[in-house]
């Protein structure tokens, strides 16, 4: 199914429409709808597979690579996970009316800061159907209605996802049109939903980068980015290099399709020759390709290991795949120089037991998420305690890394006076 330019307005104007009840429904109400809603995604598993294995197996004939098909390939275990997930946000605090600050003017007047949702939230991704769920569940839980527009190669496991926390909802008392799908159309359609400026509040982007580039290029409505994951693991020369080999291997192998996998390797030259011949055949084993540059070629080519030189444009590629770009750098200044010129502000990561290097690696890196001595994957709401998340923004303005609740909030004054004028 897909959905012409002049049918997007009125499924903005319904979300609009519920977003004014979402806003003021109480929090008993909100958790009763998502936990019924992840009772539905469970008892609606057997259509939610099979409409997904239609999406996976048109994908697969389709040419797609193994790591486009694991993002949107669903299971008995990822649907519960995803039912967890919708569970977990009932069970987070409530955002909307919390009070942020407060204080007294010299004049008597009680100001207040007080939290509130933003209206209507507009989702464009790709690929993985999880998503669906994710973000309909933290939009509902911070008053926000939501439209979900995926792309075409996951509508069929979208529109059955959404089937099932619309049933949630309703049983809970809440207008279905809380959360819609939009059915994935021409560019003309993307395009109007882009300009719909007093229906709709705040578009996340998540996909490719020329998706996140058309949105950002022609949109009207405040866009938040969830860009690229070119997400860098530094060994330092004062690393446990056990623990840094675990912590790559992890980073990069345990789902490269996602943007918070690791995507480049920089290893000091004072580590590099005990170092990387013992990663490289743990990587190997995981089946990455490795493309380094120089100095690692050299290191892995007398130890065996098979690595290809590294092009220039593989520093700063977002391979979603089981391919890792290699270099060995001088020092910690090196890495925080290549880091800087080839990041994309995702995540990156230092591995060292020198709390110094670290601190100062922490302090000059600007990401969403700086890890020491941890995996890059754990740039995650779920990882990091917020619960499921809409989205881990590379824009500095609003929210910066895992978007939950709060980040789906802005802040209102609220003035008690007793009279007085100005």
């Amino acid at each position: 199914m897909t959905v012409a330019k002049e049918d997007v307005r009125p499924l903005a104007e319904n979300a609009r429409a519920a977003s004014r009840t979402l806003a003021i429904a109480p929090t008993r109400q909100k958790d009763e709808a998502l936990r019924s809603m992840a009772r539905h995604l469970r008892s609606a598993a057997p259509a939610i597979l099979a409409a997904n294995a239609e999406d996976v197996s048109a994908a697969r004939s389709a040419g797609r690579n193994a790591a486009f098909v694991d993002r949107l390939l669903l299971d008995a275990q990822r649907l519960e996970a995803m039912a967890r997930a919708v569970e977990a946000v009932a069970d987070l605090k409530d955002p909307v009316g919390e009070e942020t600050e407060h204080w007294k003017r010299p004049n008597g007047l009680q100001i207040r800061k007080v939290r509130l949702p933003l209206g209507v939230v507009l989702m464009i991704y790709e690929s993985r159907p999880n998503v669906t769920s994710d973000a309909a569940a933290l939009c509902l839980k911070s008053g926000n209605a939501v439209l979900l527009r995926g792309g075409s190669e996951s509508a069929r496991s979208n529109q059955a996802i959404a089937q099932a926390l619309q049933a949630g909802l309703q049983e809970a008392g809440l207008p279905e049109h809380s959360i819609q799908v939009v059915p994935a159309g021409e560019r003309e359609s993307l395009l109007e939903l882009l300009k719909l400026e007093g229906l709709i509040d705040l578009c996340i982007p998540r996909g490719g980068e020329g998706l996140i580039r058309f949105v950002a290029e022609n949109a009207r409505i405040p866009v938040v980015k969830h860009y690229k994951g070119v997400c860098h693991v530094y060994v330092h020369e004062a690393a446990d290099l056990d623990m840094a080999a675990r912590i790559t291997v992890n980073a990069k192998a345990s789902r490269p399709g996602v943007c918070n996998a690791a995507e480049c390797l920089l290893v000091d030259r004072a580590v590099a020759e005990r170092f990387l011949p013992t990663v490289a055949r743990a990587l190997v084993d995981k089946q990455v390709e490795l493309r380094g540059c120089p100095t690692t070629v050299a290191v892995l080519s007398r130890a065996g290991v098979p690595v290809k030189p590294a092009a220039e444009d593989d520093y700063g590629r977002e391979f979603l795949d089981l391919i890792l770009a290699v270099r060995v750098v001088k020092d910690l200044d090196a890495a925080l120089a290549h880091i800087a010129r080839y990041g994309s502000e995702h995540t990156e990561a230092i591995v060292t037991a020198d709390e110094a290097a670290a601190s100062r690696f922490t302090r000059e890196v600007t990401a969403s998420g700086v890890m020491w001595n941890a995996s890059t994957r754990f740039n995650d709401g779920g990882e990091l305690g917020l619960g499921a998340e809409i989205g881990i923004s590379t824009s500095r303005l609003h929210a910066f890394g895992p978007m939950g609740l709060r980040e789906l909030t802005s802040q209102k004054y609220v003035v008690h006076g007793r009279g007085q004028v100005r």
